[in-house]
């Protein structure tokens, strides 16, 4: 375990980082930042000493270096062109494009999605946690920033890619991080798609993710659940954790009338507006890919119940009571929102 005063330096260290890349308006600190926020997590992703978490934490740090390093190119040869580090004077095609494939690669967006799922799959649940929520922050603040500036056509790609890998990916996967790391790709694949039309539905994109994935990580944490199979002995000592969880997975998924249907439909819908028939026809249809693999984990884990030959029926009352507190309000957001759709289109 991590000593506590070393972990608050740590978690300073992480979040200090995001918000510099938040705040700032020059290339040099947004790359200060990345690199404070990447050298910050390096050891929460390492928290559990065993060789799978050393190799998820290189593979982490490579990627991240090598984005750095797009990144840092790409301010330079806009510096080259225009005499300017402002974030607003992105001009140059080429440090355009660099910028938009540095910011794919540490948001895990196709075609550079492959650390994410090795990475999330070789840390514990709290480490993930963190990596597929508060990670996206500082990337997509610079994404939202410079929007207007990107090629859109690279863009559209990268977006298409990744709802269907996200789609795809996660047909075969009874490990839940990695179907939480594949559904993470695909939701990123939505909010890319919709970020230079309207960059303010791509924000509520994110708001809504962000909850639905704490919650769904937080019922996994309270009893260590890894796999689709240890899911079902969920019944036996927290039914109710289990429902939630069904729910919050269907959410995920984008399952009508859930919350996780309100940002599909508001994208559709907007893309629709713009004329982009074809795009929002292909993105509704691999959502159904998602749906499809939420809906199978739910089917199968409803209709199993393992047996038990203790009273563990009775105790889940008061065990692991505290630790549910803060879930209520979550799970309310991570489910039932969708009825304030009329208040967000106003």
């Amino acid at each position: 375990l991590i000593n506590p005063s070393i972990f608050l330096l740590i978690m300073t260290t992480m979040m200090s980082g995001t918000l510099l890349v938040m705040t700032s308006s020059h290339w040099f600190l947004i790359w200060v930042g990345f690199e404070m926020n990447m050298l910050a997590i390096i050891p929460l992703l390492t928290k559990q000493h065993n060789p799978r978490s050393t190799e998820a934490a290189t593979k982490y740090f490579l990627t991240q270096a090598t984005a750095s390093m797009l990144l840092m190119m790409a301010a330079v040869i806009n510096l080259l062109y225009t005499g300017h580090w402002s974030i607003q004077k992105l001009v140059n095609p080429m440090a355009s494009i660099m910028m938009t494939m540095a910011l794919a690669m540490k948001l895990g967006l196709s075609p550079f999605h492959f650390w994410v799922l090795e990475v999330t799959q070789g840390i514990p649940l709290s480490s993930g946690l963190i990596l597929l929520t508060w990670q996206k922050l500082a990337p997509l603040s610079i994404l939202y920033m410079i929007s207007p500036l990107m090629n859109l056509n690279i863009l559209m790609i990268m977006a298409l890619l990744s709802i269907a890998i996200g789609g795809w990916g996660g047909l075969n996967q009874t490990q839940l991080r990695k179907i939480m790391a594949y559904s993470s790709i695909a939701h990123m694949g939505w909010m890319m798609s919709i970020l230079t039309y309207n960059p303010t539905m791509m924000l509520l994109n994110l708001y809504l993710y962000i909850p639905m994935t704490i919650t769904a990580f937080s019922l996994l944490m309270i009893n260590s659940t890894t796999t689709t199979t240890s899911l079902s002995h969920l019944w036996n000592k927290l039914p109710l954790a289990t429902v939630w969880k069904l729910f919050t997975m269907l959410s995920l998924g984008g399952l009508p009338p859930l919350t996780g249907f309100l940002p599909k439909w508001l994208i559709i819908q907007e893309l629709v507006f713009y004329y982009n028939i074809i795009l929002s026809t292909s993105m509704a249809l691999l959502a159904l890919l998602n749906l499809y693999f939420y809906t199978r984990i739910t089917y199968v884990t409803s209709l199993t119940l393992f047996p038990t030959t203790n009273n563990t029926k009775i105790t889940w009352q008061i065990q692991n009571t505290k630790k549910m507190l803060y879930l209520p309000p979550m799970i309310t957001i991570s489910t039932l929102i969708l009825p304030l759709a009329p208040m967000m289109l106003l």
